[in-house]
């Protein structure tokens, strides 16, 4: 994962405008809430149980980076995935990718 992306990951989380942790990111993707979901390369699992879940309500999901890189861009313990609620920050990310 780029540091321009762990960047505005973390940006996004100093504005409150993240989910990250199973119980959050079922409950917004339940609610239909969220633009962009990134997941870890290394949690196979969370690839398949949220790829499912993305594709039934059109989320975009991006593939990017460990679980470690993942929980450092936010500032907390290794996560499987982050899911972006503001669109904003999720059209950055997706231009940042390339």
């Amino acid at each position: 994962m780029n540091t321009r992306i762990q960047s505005l990951i973390g940006i996004a989380r100093r504005a409150g405008r993240i989910a990250s942790g199973d119980a959050q990111i079922e409950a917004m993707v339940k609610k239909r809430k969220g633009f962009l979901l990134i997941i870890a390369e290394d949690a196979h699992g969370a690839q398949k149980k949220y790829s499912q879940w993305a594709s039934d309500i059109s989320l975009p999901v991006l593939i990017a980076g460990t679980k470690l890189e993942l929980g450092r861009s936010i500032g907390l313990s290794p996560r499987s995935a982050v899911l972006i609620l503001d669109q904003g920050f999720a059209k950055a990310i997706l231009l940042a990718r390339s």
